[in-house]
């Protein structure tokens, strides 16, 4: 299994106590998509849910907002964030520009721990889609482009590459098409096959290849998504 920093979300926490808290279950209901671009976050609704404070409530949602997962519309309130099709194409520009060059540094700096980690991904990926659950493996889908740029050790890149592919989990939700723009089978596996090899041409190709399949995955057209009820996906279980 991954290892537990490589499963933390792609919130960077900031806060303590039932802020956190409340923080980590809405961003983890956000990247498995049970929480939809463009649902609304009520305040009362989300106390009721998570029986903390509208001020605790409305903390998380700042840091939400702040992450860009979360949408403070003035007198209307906190919805999901619902990244236009114009957004949509200018994420995956920039990973385009982006991860290409990254996954070449990575192959210069691959060790056989972080192959390890990185194959701990595909393989709870693969468990995750096998088990019909989608949303976790898009999560964790997310989660191993991120790995990749840890690994190539530049910082301030891997810092926008988390931002980027956040949004792509909600870009994902609006537009995806057909299953496989949670990522090919075979596609984190030849890229973790180059990076092994310390093939950054490979790799980096590999890369480029892949984000272009992802994109045409999707159906970049406007959508509305149906409204649905807070309680039913974030109350705990009994």
């Amino acid at each position: 299994m991954p290892t537990k920093n490589t499963l933390t979300d792609f919130i960077q926490p900031t806060l303590t106590g039932p802020s956190a808290r409340l923080v980590a279950s809405l961003s983890m209901a956000i990247h498995e998509n049970k929480l939809l671009p463009g649902t609304k976050l009520g305040e009362d609704e989300l106390g009721d849910i998570f029986k903390v404070s509208r001020t605790v409530v409305r903390t998380a949602l700042q840091e939400l907002s702040h992450a860009e997962l979360v949408e403070l519309k003035r007198n209307r309130g906190a919805f999901v964030s619902q990244p236009t099709v114009r957004e949509a194409r200018e994420v995956f520009e920039a990973r385009a520009l982006l991860e290409p060059r990254t996954a070449r540094s990575a192959a210069e700096r691959m060790t056989e721990e972080a192959a390890a980690r990185l194959e701990a991904h595909i393989a709870a990926e693969h468990a995750a889609i096998e088990a019909g659950e989608a949303g976790k493996a898009l999560r964790l889908s997310g989660h191993f482009h991120i790995e990749i740029s840890r690994i190539a050790d530049q910082t301030t890149i891997a810092g926008f590459i988390e931002r980027l592919v956040a949004r792509s989990s909600l870009i994902i939700a609006l537009y995806w098409k057909r299953q496989s723009a949670l990522c090919e089978k075979h596609a984190h596996h030849a890229l973790v096959d180059a990076l092994r090899r310390g093939d950054g041409a490979d790799a980096e190709e590999l890369m480029k290849s892949h984000l272009l399949d992802i994109l045409t995955a999707l159906d970049l057209r406007e959508v509305v998504q149906p409204p649905i009820d807070l309680k039913d996906i974030l109350r705990p279980a009994p």
